[in-house]
């Protein structure tokens, strides 16, 4: 498998980071810089509010969080959000929204997202590293 020098993480890797997921810890072991599109944080966040130890979780989100480079939202991204919808509803292929804004994230900074989610292969011009 050929590794990527940088990589963004959708929300399911971040969770098995933060849980210790000792085969993709060590898959991304090899990856210089870790970029969380600012939609992953948001969920990160929300996760450790609404889990049984919000307190603790928090905290440890939040260093993960400050660990990694933020890729933050605006308006470029807010079209290509846009268009990655309307060619998903055109081809009857719907994916969660929080998923758009992801995908749009990533395409806009050119960085490939590592994920397990397969409907972000219906996006045109993601590339995926797939776990």
């Amino acid at each position: 498998m050929v590794m990527k020098e940088q990589l963004a993480l959708d929300t399911n890797i971040a969770i098995d980071i933060l849980n210790g997921n000792k085969r993709v810890i060590q898959l991304l072991e090899e990856v210089s810089t870790l970029f969380l599109p600012v939609t992953v944080c948001g969920e990160l966040l929300f996760g450790a509010k609404n889990s049984g130890r919000p307190v603790e979780n928090e905290i440890l989100f939040r260093q993960f969080i400050n660990a990694c480079t933020i890729l933050s939202c605006g308006i470029a991204i807010a079209d290509t959000y846009s268009e990655v919808r309307k060619k998903l509803k055109d081809k009857g292929r719907p994916i969660p929204e929080n998923d758009i804004w992801i995908a749009a994230t990533c395409i806009v900074y050119d960085i490939p997202l590592a994920t397990r989610d397969q409907h972000f292969k219906e996006v045109d011009g993601l590339e995926l590293f797939s776990i």
